[in-house]
């Protein structure tokens, strides 16, 4: 994957979302952070499954995302 960008841990935190009663980053916050595409880091995560667990990733409603 890319390089991982400097990011203040303020910066960090104003990108952790509360949904679902879970605490979440959005795919292109984190794309973002590690340096590299959204599209890359969905196709990262597709790949490697079974590495992460079977919570660690859910599409949003379009009312969450608006929310």
């Amino acid at each position: 994957m890319g390089k991982l960008i400097k990011m203040s841990e303020e910066v960090i935190m104003s990108k952790i979302y509360e949904i679902r009663s879970k605490k979440v980053m959005i795919d292109r916050d984190l794309a973002e952070l590690y340096g590299v595409e959204t599209r890359v880091l969905k196709q990262a995560v597709r790949r490697n499954l079974k590495r992460f667990p079977k919570d660690f990733m859910f599409e949003m409603t379009n009312d969450e995302f608006e929310n």
